[in-house]
């Protein structure tokens, strides 16, 4: 961690609140009424809960910059209720709990890479790829001259994942999936 002054902080920094939380900037607005003293306002979010808080701070006093680290990391097996990762520098394996990386694990095969964010040895955050593609497992056969513009299907890919697919996907295709939105974007090669 290392000192700056409020005046110093931009959107998008993490600092370290007096509570030992993280805190993230999502705002930054400085006033200067004429000849008072300049006021900053932060409109900051805690990593933790989630919960956005604004505040008024003196420029010059000193705030906490937090470094978080930033690892690639290979999705590598199942361990019981943890999922491990290897990070694609060191080889490093760290383990997740389920509870942590919650739902995004139906996005992931073995040997996807996400970005893990960790803060002095502890895991904030894994960020998936934008897109993946798996394998369909399961579907009603396809219809014969099926359009997209037709009816969706429902659909279960090779992580157990279930998902809406147009009528002309089978059970084999390889179909890419937003993994922020969950929804079917096209076939692979297609």
């Amino acid at each position: 961690m290392a000192s700056i002054k409020y005046i110093d902080v931009r959107k998008g920094m993490v600092l370290v609140g007096e509570d030992g939380s993280l805190m993230q900037c999502l705002e930054r607005d400085l006033n200067t009424p004429g000849n008072w003293r300049a006021i900053l306002y932060l409109k900051m979010r805690n990593l933790k809960t989630g919960s956005i808080t604004d505040n008024r701070y003196k420029p010059d006093d000193k705030a906490e910059l937090a470094y978080l680290d930033t690892r690639e990391m290979q999705y590598s097996y199942r361990d019981g209720d943890s999922y491990i990762f290897m990070d694609t520098e060191t080889f490093e394996q760290t383990s997740l709990k389920a509870e942590f990386v919650g739902e995004q694990m139906v996005y992931l095969k073995e040997n996807d890479t996400v970005r893990l964010t960790v803060f002095d040895g502890k895991p904030l955050s894994v960020e998936l790829p934008a897109t993946v593609e798996l394998k369909v497992t399961e579907t009603e056969p396809g219809i014969k001259g099926a359009t997209a513009q037709a009816q969706y299907k429902g659909a279960v890919v090779e992580t157990g994942l279930k998902i809406n697919v147009p009528p002309f996907i089978n059970q084999g295709d390889i179909i890419k999936i937003d993994t922020r939105t969950g929804e079917y974007l096209g076939r692979h090669g297609k």
